[in-house]
């Protein structure tokens, strides 16, 4: 399984936020510590302020921050919102044009092999990935003051 550059980005912001406690972050703050494209990042925030994860504050001294505690964003749940196509074989689709289809057993072995990856993601909240024995390095790696 291959999760996007959409998912992986939304993960990337979330931490971050949840590093930086209440304080107000910045896309740009957050492209530069990562290292990556702040017009992706655009459209991950935009996304994630539209779904409640996190407040955005216009203005010169706007940011965005965390709206909901950490342990209260579901890994598994996020995942779900932010991936556009859990289809991970053809047979999945709608628009499927597998010829064996009616008698391969392989779409119920990654059916379950799916539904085993996100339960496994849902026991999971963004404060298990910012636990607080590693609060001080992921500070530093992030380059957070």
């Amino acid at each position: 399984m291959h999760i996007t550059r959409y998912t992986d980005y939304s993960l990337r912001v979330l931490i971050y936020l949840a590093a930086e406690g209440d304080r107000l972050a910045t896309i740009q703050e957050i492209a530069d510590s990562y290292e990556i494209s702040k017009n992706h990042l655009m459209k991950v925030v935009h996304q994630l302020n539209k779904k409640g994860y996190i407040e955005t504050i216009r203005g010169k001294n706007g940011g965005m921050r965390l709206h909901r505690a950490p342990e209260e964003i579901n890994i598994g749940i996020l995942v779900r919102e932010t991936e556009q196509d859990l289809n991970i074989v053809e047979c999945f689709s709608s628009r499927n044009t597998c010829k064996i289809t009616p008698v391969c057993g392989l779409k119920s072995m990654f059916n379950e092999a799916l539904k085993a990856f996100l339960e496994v993601l849902d026991q999971y909240t963004l404060a298990d990935i910012v636990q607080s024995r590693h609060q001080s390095q992921l500070l530093r790696l992030l380059q957070i003051a």
